[in-house]
């Protein structure tokens, strides 16, 4: 029997929040609303795949 590894090819990205620019990260196929933990902003929203984002997104992260 051979072992495979799956290499994971989800993101998180760092995103700016368009009204107060907190910056925080926002996992790519999030499943929930994402909200902006400063403002309440949404940020992210859910498609059933990957997320829909409402924010710039700054950075994506490894």
């Amino acid at each position: 029997m051979v072992s495979q590894i799956r290499e994971n090819r989800s993101k998180f990205y760092k995103v700016k929040c368009p009204d107060c620019e907190n910056e925080q990260t926002v996992f790519e196929k999030a499943s929930t609303v994402v909200k902006c933990v400063v403002c309440g902003h949404d940020l992210a929203t859910p498609t059933g795949g990957k997320a829909n984002f409402k924010a710039e997104i700054v950075s994506e992260l490894k």
